[in-house]
């Protein structure tokens, strides 16, 4: 008995390793590991936020309502958190990315509003350091997105599928989408000419 055992060991593991006992959580950690980069990347727009509402309130107190804005979408953002663990419902992850949406728009209206700070190296510096904050959130969601599918596509193919449901009871993670309203359409710019 022992002997047949043994001389079925190597089936069963291979048998096992086939049906994503160790592919299915190494997926499934990638894609938290991304979804941390994601966060990463919001934390740091986070933190430059305040040092730009200085800068623009030291050049032009009159303009108070957009700082407001800025400052509360940055409060609103803040209060949104989603854990990797959180990534399988669709409504969590929607409404964390309407609260970075805010933030977004609301710098936008910061920008136009204050063209004559365009000049002032300070102003200047910190835009294009949010600008470059931008850049790295479109990528960690674009890898975000590539980890998911991958975790996604793994999840639901054979032979991981048997693993992902007996041993994990896997679901599926949701992707970044765009939740902005108008944001499927790209803006028309017009020079006043």
């Amino acid at each position: 008995m022992s002997l047949r055992f043994a001389a079925l060991a190597p089936v069963i593991a291979v048998s096992l390793a086939g049906c994503g006992l160790n592919s299915v959580p190494t997926a499934e950690e990638n894609a938290k590991a991304r979804w941390a980069d994601v966060q990463n990347q919001y934390q740091r727009r986070s933190d430059l936020i305040p040092n730009l509402v200085n800068t623009v309130k030291a050049a032009g107190a009159q303009e108070k309502d957009i700082l407001v804005e800025v400052t509360q979408a940055r409060a609103g953002a803040n209060q949104v958190k989603l854990s990797g663990d959180d990534l399988t419902d669709p409504a969590k992850v929607a409404n964390y990315e309407r609260a970075q949406s805010a933030v977004t728009l609301s710098l936008q209206r910061l920008q136009e509003a204050y063209p004559e700070l365009k000049s002032q190296g300070n102003y200047t510096t910190l835009m294009s350091q949010l600008e470059g904050t931008e850049n790295r959130i479109t990528i960690a969601r674009t890898d975000y997105n590539t980890a998911v599918q991958s975790y996604n596509t793994r999840i639901r193919t054979f032979p991981d599928a048997i693993g992902a449901k007996v041993f994990y009871g896997a679901k599926p993670m949701t992707p970044f989408q765009a939740t902005t309203p108008g944001s499927e359409t790209a803006p028309t710019v017009n020079f006043g000419s």
